[in-house]
C-alpha cells in the first residue's frame, strides 16, 4: 500500500467535481517523436483545455470546496498557470480571485489572468516573493490562501491524470513528469504506484532550478538562493516538507536536465508532434535526449503539461 497524504478514493471521487473539459485528455502514441528519440513515446496532452495546462484539475477541486463552505474569495501566488486556472475555476463559481505573480512572468499568462476577471498584483521579485505577498493578502483580507502542492486538492486533482494513464490501453515502462512544487509528480506518482507499481515514475527538473530534485536525492529539504531557467513554471526555491515526503514515497528517480535540452525538446515537440509547448512541458523529452541509452526500446509516456507561452520568446527559443 502506498502511504502519502493522498487518497485513491478521494482521487476517484474528484472526477465528479472537475469540469469535464479538463478530464480524459488525449493520450496517444507519437511515432514520429519515438523514431527520433529511439523509444516508443506516448503523449498525455494536458494543454487541450480552456486554460492550456493541467492546473485546473486541482483548482476545480479547490474552488468547489470553497464555494461549498460559503467562501467568496481566494488568493494565490503563481508563476502563471495556477493563477490562470484558479481565475477560470473561480469565475465559474462566483469566487473573487486575486493572483500575485512576478513581473517577470510570461506576459501571455498575465494577460489571460486579467481577461478572466481576476485581480492581478505583480511583485518585482520571483515566485517566493509573490508567495510572501499572497500570504500577507490572505491574512489582511481573511480569505483562503491557495497553495499549490501543499493544498491536497491540487495534488489529488493532478492525480486524476494518473487514473487516465493507468486506464490507458498501452502499458508503459516509465512515465516522465515535470517536477516543480510537486503536485503533479506526487499525484500521478501516487496513483501509478498504487495501480501500476511496475511503471517507473521519473521526475524531471531543470538544472537551473534544482531544489526539489536535490531534496529528493538527499532525502531532506534543500533550498536554493536563486533559479536560472526558462522553465518558469517549475522554478521554485523552497520545497515543501510534506510534499517532499510524498515524493520520496512515489518517485523512482528525479533527474536534472540542461537548458539546451529543454529547448531541443520544445523544438522536437513542434517539429515531430505539431505541439507548441512551454518549457516545463518539454522536460520529459529533454530527459530522454540526455540519456537515450536508458530509454532505448522502452515505452515511455510524457505529460505535456502546459502551452502558455509568449510568442516572441517561443520564436527565439525554437528559432522560428
Amino acid at each position: 500500500m502506498v502511504t502519502t497524504r493522498l487518497d485513491l478514493a478521494r482521487i476517484r471521487a474528484a472526477r465528479r467535481d472537475i469540469d469535464p473539459a479538463f478530464l480524459d485528455t488525449p493520450l496517444y502514441r507519437c511515432d514520429t517523436l519515438g523514431r527520433e528519440l529511439g523509444c516508443t513515446v506516448s503523449i498525455k496532452l494536458e494543454t487541450a483545455n480552456p486554460v492550456r495546462s493541467f492546473k485546473a484539475r486541482g483548482t476545480e477541486l479547490v474552488a468547489g470546496l470553497l464555494t461549498g463552505q460559503g467562501r467568496t474569495a481566494a488568493v494565490c501566488a503563481s508563476a502563471g498557470n495556477l493563477g490562470l486556472a484558479l481565475a477560470w475555476s473561480g469565475r465559474r463559481r462566483g469566487l473573487d480571485v486575486t493572483v500575485v505573480a512576478s513581473r517577470r512572468a510570461p506576459a501571455a499568462k498575465l494577460d489571460r489572468i486579467r481577461a478572466l476577471g481576476a485581480e492581478l498584483e505583480l511583485v518585482d521579485g520571483d515566485f517566493e516573493m509573490a508567495r510572501e505577498r499572497a500570504v500577507s493578502i490572505a491574512q489582511q483580507r481573511g480569505v483562503r490562501l491557495v497553495e499549490d502542492s501543499l493544498d491536497i486538492e491540487t495534488c489529488e486533482g493532478a492525480a486524476t491524470i494518473g487514473l487516465e494513464l493507468a486506464d490507458g490501453a498501452s502499458s508503459f515502462d516509465a512515465v516522465l513528469i515535470a517536477l516543480g512544487g510537486g503536485a503533479m509528480a506526487t499525484g500521478v506518482g501516487h496513483v501509478l504506484k498504487t495501480l501500476s507499481p511496475d511503471v517507473e515514475v521519473i521526475c524531471v527538473q531543470p538544472l537551473g532550478a534544482p531544489a526539489m530534485t536535490r531534496s529528493w536525492q538527499q532525502r531532506r529539504v534543500v533550498s536554493t538562493d536563486s533559479t536560472d531557467t526558462i522553465a518558469d513554471g517549475v522554478a521554485g526555491r523552497y520545497p515543501i516538507p510534506a510534499v517532499l515526503d510524498d515524493l520520496l514515497t512515489v518517485a523512482d528517480d528525479a533527474v536534472l536536465v540542461r537548458e539546451a535540452s529543454i529547448v531541443a525538446g520544445m523544438r522536437m515537440l513542434l517539429e515531430r508532434a505539431g505541439l507548441v509547448v512551454e518549457p516545463s512541458a518539454a522536460l520529459g523529452v529533454a530527459a530522454v535526449l540526455e540519456d537515450r541509452d536508458r530509454f532505448a526500446g522502452r515505452h515511455v509516456a510524457t505529460i505535456v503539461c502546459g502551452s502558455n507561452v509568449d510568442v516572441d520568446a517561443y520564436r527565439r527559443w525554437v528559432h522560428m
